[in-house]
């Protein structure tokens, strides 16, 4: 009872002074208090606040490294503490899709409870995280901050380690966690995105892709995703370009799903036909985010940016000399310098090039840039060099391997009799791309000896029909060939029968007078 008394009037005098003391006073004795116990404790303290500085305005970046951290260790974990005093709060946005069931987003959020502990271990030490949350005085708002408990005499080389392993760890899990969305540029010209959530379920392993293509894209995208401190070494902006290329159906649109889902990249579909000039669409690249992949389909088709360029260039310089000799007519009705100006008003090839490897394309990191074209000889070579297109993928008809793999997703046939008879089809010219064999197949998905039978058919039928393109493709050649030849043979044709004809008649007329001579 003694003890219960002393404390009660320890409290009572603690209360009277922090009532009587000035607060600069009490804050001093605070930093004393604390001051004394850091020199007695063995461990180091390090706080992360959510915010940095006083105002509370600019994040701090390693408070959400942490969140996410700790958030996969108490997912991860069975027993998601050994203090049984740790209390967790669950959480579940709004905006919960059910139909998003497969996401990661599906499922309730695991955080830790404010004033509560978690431990944590690395390079065998013990390390314990607080999560510590204030109310500020006469506000509602909240300060939110980690702490972090490191043995005090391992602290200076621990530190550093542990906050990379922090670091890598939570850029692991927000690439593979965070909901991904889908963007495209205004319908309405200018520059801004609206977008929507990214569900496409194409990846590499649903892909029907020629397996050497597909070893090398995926190595490739690999050492990109991990080539941070390679690009800074070398002093080139963190992107790599693609071209994909080959005739509508051939997987294009499908491969360009998988390396999203394969990154965790947002995707921004550029339509280049809505961007009005230069400057909204540096304004639309600005506008991405890091790891991103940014795609333009049909580049060949979506501006006029294959013409000569000197041709151009020549033109130009006509307009502006024309300009300048009527500049100083008052009777000019200025149609020149409008055109000039609806002339700067468009995308051209240079505002494109720099987009994709000028200075403005470094004002971001970790993206992917994406053509794709039907036809690659009609898009201008300036866009397909290295630096701004790296890696060409030429996606074609299907080879046996594609098919084979084809059959086994449709179908679920794995060896079938008339594969051969596929294969051969197929040595022999019939060409069909994985959208047209899926095609067939998925006609009679529930029937595999029909949907064989129907594949076997359909590519009799090209193999037949490319011996007869052929065949006629011959005939008409030669018919062109020897088209001149036979209009000159017509025409001495023609001339020699006319001749004949007059011969006969002159012959006739002969005939005639000479026996009208005899009869008289």
């Amino acid at each position: 009872m003694e003890l219960l008394s002393q404390m009660w009037s320890l409290l009572g005098l603690l209360t009277v002074l922090q009532n009587v003391l000035p607060s600069q006073l009490l804050s001093l004795l605070h930093s004393v208090w604390q001051s004394l116990q850091d020199s007695l404790t063995p461990y180091s303290y390090f706080d992360v606040p959510e915010f940095l500085g006083s105002s509370a305005v600019e994040p701090n970046d390693l408070y959400r490294q942490a969140h996410l951290y700790l958030h996969h260790s108490l997912l991860v974990s069975s027993s998601p503490s050994s203090s049984s005093s740790t209390r967790l709060t669950l959480s579940l946005p709004r905006s919960y899709d059910s139909s998003a069931s497969t996401s990661s987003s599906a499922s309730p959020s695991l955080s830790l409870s404010p004033n509560h502990s978690l431990d944590d271990y690395f390079s065998g030490h013990h390390l314990l995280w607080t999560h510590h949350a204030d109310t500020l005085q006469d506000s509602l708002e909240e300060r939110r901050a980690f702490s972090l408990r490191l043995p005090k005499r391992y602290a200076a080389a621990l530190l550093p380690a542990y906050l990379a392993h922090l670091s890598a760890a939570a850029d692991r899990l927000e690439r593979s966690s965070r909901p991904r969305r889908l963007h495209t540029n205004s319908p309405n010209g200018g520059a801004s995105w609206s977008s929507i959530p990214f569900r496409h379920p194409a990846t590499f392993d649903t892909l029907a892709l020629d397996p050497a293509v597909k070893s090398l894209l995926l190595a490739d995208l690999s050492t990109f995703a991990g080539g941070r401190e390679f690009y800074r070494r070398i002093g080139r902006p963190w992107k790599r370009g693609y071209l994909l290329h080959g005739p509508p159906g051939s997987g294009k649109s499908s491969l360009i799903a998988a390396m999203a889902n394969y990154l965790r990249y947002d995707v921004y579909d550029l339509e280049l036909t809505r961007v009005t000039s230069n400057s909204d669409l540096r304004s639309l690249l600005i506008q991405t985010t890091n790891r991103s992949l940014i795609v333009i389909e049909d580049i060949d088709c979506s501006l006029d940016l294959t013409g000569d360029r000197r041709s151009k260039v020549t033109s130009k310089r006509r307009k502006k000399r024309k300009h300048y000799m009527h500049v100083q007519s008052s009777d000019d009705d200025g149609s020149d310098s409008d055109n000039g100006g609806r002339e700067e008003g468009k995308v051209t090839l240079s505002g494109l090039l720099n987009f994709t490897d000028g200075l403005w394309s470094c004002c971001g990191e970790e993206r992917v840039i994406v053509f794709t074209t039907n036809y690659a000889d009609e898009v201008d070579p300036a866009l397909l060099r290295p630096g701004r297109m790296d890696v060409h993928v030429r996606l074609g008809a299907c080879g046996m391997h594609v098919v084979r793999e084809l059959v086994e997703r449709y179908v679920g046939v794995e060896e079938h009799e008339l594969l051969g008879v596929v294969e051969s089809y197929i040595r022999d010219g019939a060409e069909m791309t994985p959208a047209e064999v899926g095609e067939v197949l998925l006609r009679s998905r529930e029937e595999p000896e029909t949907a064989m039978r129907d594949l076997a058919a359909e590519m009799k039928a090209r193999a037949n029909g490319g011996r007869r393109e052929e065949e006629e493709g011959w005939e008409e050649s030669a018919a062109e060939s020897s088209e001149g030849s036979g209009e000159k043979k017509g025409k001495k044709g023609r001339v020699g029968w006319e001749g004949r004809v007059k011969f006969l008649g002159r012959l006739r007329s002969l005939t005639k007078s000479d026996s009208g001579r005899r009869g008289v």
